[in-house]
């Protein structure tokens, strides 16, 4: 865990929140079952699927717009309409086999769900969780995101 890649997090859903949000702030559904974690994203990357990189924190409930810089242990790779969307598992903890595998069993849960809701919305492509994979992996198959100016800064 002291080699883990550190990456700053956003919260976008609290731990037990129902409400999921896009990284924009936008309502992207309400679910039946709380979440079981904190939900964000890392927004120096953009991941496979063309939007922020997800991340989940463990622990414990941090409030919606939290910032913190946390070790991603690793990743789940899940397919969203076709795209590879990688989630980062970030804590300052070990993490157990035990723990690894409710993680996996959420995220494939989770990706059945998605596929359902694909499937009302008219999206096309297949869903399905293929697992984890190493953190550096996900982060190294995503993009930089290029740094915008600060609000009342000028782009040289």
């Amino acid at each position: 865990m002291e080699n883990a890649p550190q990456v700053e997090v956003v919260i976008e859903v609290p731990k037990g929140s129902v409400i999921k949000r896009c990284s924009s702030g936008a309502l992207d559904f309400i679910s039946p079952v709380p979440c079981p974690f904190n939900y964000g994203s890392v927004d120096a990357y953009i991941g496979l699927d063309g939007d922020l990189l997800d991340a989940v924190v463990l622990g414990p409930r941090l409030r919606r717009g939290k910032r913190l810089t946390v070790a991603a242990i690793g990743a789940i790779r899940i397919t969203d309409r076709g795209l590879a969307d990688d989630k980062l598992i970030c804590s300052n903890r070990p993490v157990g086999g035990l723990k690894r595998m409710l993680i996996l069993l959420f995220f494939k849960f989770y990706a059945k769900c998605k596929g359902t809701i694909n499937i009302c919305r008219g999206y096309s492509g297949s869903n399905g969780c293929l697992g984890w994979l190493d953190a550096r992996e996900a982060i190294e198959s995503a993009t930089v995101r290029p740094k915008t100016p600060q609000a009342g800064t000028r782009a040289k």
